[in-house]
């Protein structure tokens, strides 16, 4: 019960202050809808799609390539960097609340983060007429699998190469950028070489698109993609993992300072 309260104290600090700052929720919101609405128009014209149609292709994308990833892998990282400028860590050593709690709150909170962004481009693409095609408990276990390895990947970059604020932007283009066009999120991966659908295959990014936007669109079910679902699930717990040293790491750098 300890961990337990401790880690809901941590997520709650964390959303509450994002709600205080309600021009960057306004601009979080805003981003993944703009992508949404701009993918799904591109798609019904080049593709002579209904509005409804193109917006079930292009949702899949714009949950993983916009909404996702900013907010759980790009808000982790820069939620530790600042944690470190601020000090915060330092009032961690001599206060009750444990390291551990401290890594699993600001992990849930980012993980409400997603949820939230995730129902906000599901509203959004329903308000259009677009219906989810397959199974939602699968489309669920999917989008919790990217939250997790988006998040345990923020810990290790957030942990051991960004040092301050200004690091954040540079760190998540020269890392995110290259695989987000790789995995599919901006352009479909119909269009890539085979040389690079061979190199895709390596990229989490392209396995949470593919397999999303196979049960949203298509509605495939488990046996469909259950290669993508199996490499997802790696991927994760290696990075929850990764990302789990990476904290503790931080914590006896943080202490010798």
């Amino acid at each position: 019960m300890k961990y337990w309260r401790e880690t809901i104290a941590v997520t709650q600090r964390i959303l509450i202050e994002l709600l205080r700052r309600r021009r960057s929720l306004i601009f979080w919101s805003i981003f993944p809808i703009s992508i949404l609405i701009l993918n799904g128009f591109i798609l019904a014209e080049r593709a002579k799609l209904t509005m409804s149609e193109a917006l079930e292709n292009a949702a899949p994308s714009t949950l993983v390539g916009a909404a996702l990833f900013f907010s759980c892998l790009g808000g982790s990282v820069a939620t530790v960097v600042a944690e470190r400028e601020q000090q915060t860590l330092k009032r961690l050593f001599i206060s009750p609340l444990s390291g551990t709690s401290y890594f699993l709150g600001i992990f849930l909170a980012h993980s409400c983060i997603g949820i939230g962004q995730t129902l906000l481009v599901y509203t959004i693409a329903a308000f259009w007429g677009a219906t989810f095609q397959g199974s939602i408990f699968l489309g669920i276990i999917i989008i919790l699998f990217s939250i997790i390895a988006y998040v345990g990947l923020g810990f290790i970059l957030g942990t051991q190469l960004a040092r301050r604020i200004e690091d954040v932007n540079a760190l998540v283009a020269a890392f995110g950028v290259p695989l987000l066009i790789l995995g599919g999120a901006f352009l479909p991966t119909s269009l890539f070489p085979q040389t690079l659908l061979n190199i895709a295959r390596f990229n989490p990014i392209y396995h949470m698109n593919e397999a999303l936007l196979g049960v949203w669109a298509k509605g495939e079910n488990f046996h469909n993609i259950i290669l993508h679902l199996w490499f997802l699930f790696w991927f994760a717990m290696i990075m929850l993992a990764c990302g789990w040293v990476s904290y503790q790491r931080m914590l006896m750098v943080e202490r010798k300072l």
